[in-house]
């Protein structure tokens, strides 16, 4: 096929007001995307990580396919389906069964059957005999992959995600990649925060365009000896208008994925924003190492406890997940970038950390020990054993008698026990409940 499976990506396109929003937000679970009955109501991409059978894949909502239009949105959204198409592993095309084959369906579907990426015609609001009878004519589309779906009801798309999730190969095979291979950093950040500089004082080079305009770097930058990439910034995405803009968050979110370590860079003058928080999260979601470097911390105006202060700051917005190493760096004056990449080893060595199950049984029942889960419906919460399970980012599976009563608060204070017991900094952790 010619593409790589790092972070595998769907992209959803298809005409307007055919159902593309509510499919993402099913494969979601969240309200994301606006919906709404008026034709083209998503001018925005929307994005976002979704699982299934076990898998975890990348999904891209975009706006309606309109060509040969003059609207200057549906221009826009016409471009930026082409490099949804271009950027995408597989590609849902999605059609109304309530309308039928209209001319826009057939100018899509020319378009498509260009492409060499696999093609999933679904056929929307197939919600009753009647509609299933008249959805056979989008066979006359000639795709050999057809699904009648209702997104509304989530009715047929269960074989659809099975039919997807077949094209992206097991997390086991990914989990033993990367432990053959080396640490992959990302560096990661808003527009003009500073990452091409830290790039080109680490590498000694001026490999990437440096300017005081936001958003210069238009691309992903591998620097292979080095394990660096730099992405281009990712901004919030209600200012994702141009497509160039648009294509650079997608490579961004790519960059994440073929990374081990994401070093999440902040501008130390402007302050922690909400899309720094959303960047973090996106990253610790992904279960990748992070290390924050807040940037330009030599024009930061300095007291005695500044960095201290501003740590605390930064671990409160950070919350719950803050056993995160935070770095304060100038990459113009080169002030501790080198112990930055020598953070994001060890945070890389931390992700692989394998804990015995008799080590981890010492720590976990101890930990139970003094301080019991709340009892449930009269009955005591009773964990048997914990064990690490064999994937890329470190999960434990805690068998106990009453898995899903088992709230966050007593997840969060085992999760405490295990990274006050062992080295997981910079390292999201996940923790199964399961009965025995």
């Amino acid at each position: 096929m010619g593409f790589r499976f790092m972070g595998f990506t769907l992209a959803i396109t298809g005409r307007p007001n055919v159902g593309k929003s509510t499919f993402f937000n099913r494969l979601l679970e969240q309200r994301k995307a606006i919906v709404d009955d008026i034709s083209g109501v998503t001018r925005d991409r929307q994005y976002g990580i979704t699982d299934w059978n076990g898998k975890s894949f990348n999904v891209i909502d975009t706006g309606g396919f309109v060509p040969h239009s003059d609207d200057v949105f549906e221009r826009e959204i016409r471009k930026q389906v082409t490099i949804a198409i271009e950027e995408a592993n597989a590609i849902v095309f999605m059609t109304d069964a309530a309308i039928g084959i209209t001319h826009l369906d057939d100018a899509m579907a020319a378009m498509l059957r260009k492409s060499s990426k696999p093609v999933f015609l679904v056929v929307n609001k197939v919600d009753n005999n009647e509609r299933m009878l008249a959805a056979s004519e989008f066979y006359s589309l000639g795709f050999d992959k057809i699904f009648f779906i209702s997104s509304v009801s989530g009715s047929g798309t269960g074989e659809l995600l099975d039919a997807i999730t077949e094209l992206i190969p097991a997390e086991d095979a990914d989990a033993m990649e990367l432990e053959d291979s080396l640490p992959k950093f990302a560096i990661i950040g808003q527009p003009n925060v500073g990452k091409s500089s830290l790039l080109n004082a680490l590498i000694g080079q001026e490999r990437t365009i440096v300017s005081e305009i936001a958003g210069t770097t238009r691309d992903t930058i591998h620097t292979h000896y080095n394990m660096l990439i730099d992405t281009a910034g990712i901004r919030r995405k209600a200012k994702v208008h141009e497509d160039l803009e648009f294509y650079s968050v997608i490579r961004a979110i790519k960059a994440m994925d073929e990374a081990d370590v994401c070093l999440i860079l902040i501008d130390a003058v402007k302050g922690v924003s909400a899309q720094d928080i959303s960047i973090f999260s996106l990253a610790a979601k992904k279960g990748k190492g992070v290390v924050v470097l807040v940037n330009k911390w030599d024009l930061a105006e300095k007291e005695t406890n500044t960095s201290r202060d501003y740590e605390i700051m930064l671990k409160q917005k950070l919350a719950p997940f803050t056993d995160v190493p935070i770095l304060f760096i100038s990459a113009k004056e080169k002030t501790r970038i080198f112990k930055a990449i020598e953070i994001g080893l060890e945070v890389a060595e931390n992700r692989k950390t394998k804990i015995s199950t008799s080590q981890l049984n010492e720590v976990v029942l101890k930990a139970i020990e003094s301080y019991h889960p709340p009892v449930v419906r009269g009955h005591p919460v009773k964990v048997k054993y914990v064990t690490q399970l064999p994937t890329a980012v470190p999960s434990f599976a805690f068998f106990c008698n009453f898995p899903d009563d088992v709230k966050q608060p007593y997840k969060n204070y085992l999760e405490n026990k295990l990274r006050e017991n062992f080295n997981l900094k910079g390292v999201p952790i996940r923790l199964f409940f399961r009965k025995k």
